[in-house]
């Protein structure tokens, strides 16, 4: 209790005295109060509330990441909502999932972007190899792999607008897949950055609905090959 109420005495004495720092601490760079909720950083002069800057919670945020994740799976009822059931019990932060059968009709290829810290990410994959149905799983890394994405993005068109809205869809080597009296319907694969770039391009018309299928995803080359008997 003394000590929270000494910072706070400090706190108030910096706020309107911010000289006072340079006679009386010198030597001091940071000073951290967490029972007030104060951050003081006395050398640079800079006042927080830890509620609303915190450092720790600041480093957590840096070391986040995403990675994609392959998955082989038997091709059975339920196996994808036993695999979205571990990210909802463990609170895993999932991007997206995508499936699909694949040339094998017993096997499933689902496509997963998680994000968290490595800890997490690292606990996800093994998470994930402890299910039954899966086969084989593995990490698509974006220098050895190739990612897909499709969006269908509706937009408010007048008649005036058609044509700046086609102008951009064609530098995208987007389609034209619908046209009504009021709209466009606009279809678009690529990476994500090809996509959201050309989601700031139409940035100036007025979306009314999209939908993104999520990340799709294959190795480069023949060795990441799985084939089961």
């Amino acid at each position: 209790l003394l000590f929270n109420i000494f910072f706070q005495f400090l706190e108030n004495v910096f706020k309107y005295y911010h000289n006072i720092k340079q006679i009386i601490f010198p030597f001091v760079s940071k000073m951290t109060c967490r029972g007030s909720g104060v951050f003081i950083d006395i050398f640079r002069g800079n006042w927080y509330d830890n509620k609303k800057f915190s450092g720790e919670k600041r480093e957590v945020g840096e070391r986040m990441q995403k990675k994609v994740f392959q998955l082989l799976v038997n091709n059975t009822s339920g196996v994808l909502s036993r695999i979205a059931g571990l990210f909802a019990r463990r609170g895993y932060n999932v991007e997206s999932i995508t499936a699909g059968v694949t040339s094998d009709p017993r096997i499933t290829r689902i496509t997963i972007v998680a994000s968290g810290d490595d800890e997490i990410l690292e606990q996800i994959e093994k998470q994930l190899s402890k299910l039954e149905d899966v086969r084989n799983i593995k990490e698509l890394k974006p220098e050895k792999s190739v990612y897909r994405e499709l969006i269908m993005i509706k937009v408010r068109a007048t008649a005036e607008q058609r044509q700046g809205i086609i102008a951009v869809a064609d530098i995208f080597r987007a389609k034209i897949i619908d046209v009504a009296p009021e709209s466009l319907m606009i279809e678009l694969t690529g990476n994500q950055q090809k996509i959201e770039a050309f989601i700031d391009l139409l940035g100036g018309y007025e979306i009314l609905e999209q939908a993104r299928t999520g990340i799709a995803g294959l190795g480069r080359g023949t060795e990441p090959v799985v084939k089961f008997d």
